[in-house]
């Protein structure tokens, strides 16, 4: 019995093979399209956190008062609104109630202002302006049990992991020195008045909620640091997804190759066509062959119909054999024509005195005049 195998089955990174090229330009624009980009959750997190505690350290004295004086006035409207309506029912109470959520949200629009700011602009850092909705459209492949159960133990699972036991282990050492130092003073806080004791229990919490952001930035840095580097290698591509990518943007080069060929192929059979009405075909004699004309009624010097190289130069000079055109060698002219001159242009005047004398003679050969221009309005 025979086996019948695929040898890249046991390709590192699939049918592809193993993912050794750096992502092309298109790859990046395309994955940025999908929402795919690298960034790092923690340094929104980070920097929010951090920016959160800096504002109640500086505002926390504003925010007291603010609240302070929101619940006096609440408590103030208890009676007034029992009064009027003979007292606290539902339909007070909820006025009440949606009176009190209006100004807490006055007092607290600053910060969550700065907040919302904060968290735009660590996005806007990392991955610039590139909004896309695409990431919200629906996937059914998310839900393939399968692909949940390899994330589950996929590599990325396991940094997450470490990521949160260091967090964890982090947080919980500078809380405990923290405390560890401020004890004394906490169970003092129970015998100081009640707005004293709020002050100072806030300022304990946000003192170590800085020192808790501040070394956070750290983690968020070797986050970022690490998700841009799994980014890069997530996005490497196989030497076919390559060459793939490089016919579908740029074409088949062997289809591209034919299509020049067979455009080569055409302008040489149009300029041979053009041979037969040559005057005189100049050659090296074996590598060069040019083909000149002079019709003074459409250019006023010479000019090239045909040229060619080797097996090019030997066809031209064929085809003026077939039609009688005139074969003059000389090699320093021929050289000169071929490698200054393109097919259609005039002979530059630098060449005229060269180009005049073998005409001249090809004229003498054939018993002829060179030709000469009609005078307007005649037949």
């Amino acid at each position: 019995m025979i086996l019948e195998y695929n040898l890249q089955f046991f390709a590192k990174e699939g049918a592809g093979g193993e993912k050794t090229e750096e992502p092309t330009t298109k790859k990046l624009k395309d994955s940025r399209k999908e929402g795919q980009v690298a960034r790092s959750r923690e340094i929104g997190n980070c920097l929010l956190l951090l920016t959160l505690f800096v504002i109640l350290k500086v505002w926390i004295g504003s925010l007291g008062r603010g609240l302070t004086q929101e619940f006096t006035a609440v408590y103030n409207k208890i009676p007034e609104i029992s009064k009027s309506r003979g007292g606290l029912d539902e339909i007070g109470l909820y006025g009440l109630i949606q009176d009190v959520l209006q100004e807490m949200l006055i007092i607290l629009l600053p910060i969550l202002l700065v907040a919302f700011a904060v968290a735009f602009l660590s996005d806007l850092v990392q991955v610039k302006w590139a909004p896309t909705a695409k990431p919200l459209k629906p996937k059914f492949n998310k839900l393939n049990p399968i692909s949940g159960f390899k994330k589950v133990f996929s590599v990325q699972a396991v940094v997450e992991l470490l990521k949160s036991l260091l967090k964890i282990v982090l947080i919980s050492y500078i809380v405990y020195t923290t405390l560890k130092d401020s004890v004394g003073f906490i169970f003092l806080i129970y015998d100081m008045p009640l707005m004293q004791a709020i002050r100072n229990a806030g300022n304990i919490v946000i003192n170590l909620g800085i020192k808790v952001s501040a070394f956070y930035v750290i983690i968020a840095a070797a986050d970022f640091i690490y998700q841009k580097w799994k980014f890069n290698q997530d996005m490497k591509m196989t030497k076919q997804e390559v060459k793939d990518e490089y016919k579908n943007t740029e074409g088949d080069p062997q289809i591209k190759g034919r299509i020049r060929q067979k455009m080569r192929e055409v302008s040489q059979r149009r300029m041979m066509q053009s041979v037969p009405q040559a005057d005189v075909v100049i050659t090296n004699p074996t590598h060069y062959a040019v083909a000149l004309s002079y019709d003074p009624d459409k250019y006023d010097a010479p000019y090239i119909v045909a040229k060619g190289e080797d097996y090019l130069a030997q066809k031209i000079k064929e085809v003026a054999r077939e039609n009688h055109v005139e074969i003059v060698e000389n090699k320093p002219l021929a050289r000169m024509l071929y490698h200054n001159v393109d097919i259609g242009a005039q002979v530059p005047p630098e060449l005229f005195q060269a180009v005049a004398e073998v005409l001249a003679m090809v004229y003498s050969m054939r018993g002829t005049n060179p030709p000469t221009a009609k005078k307007k309005g005649t037949a």
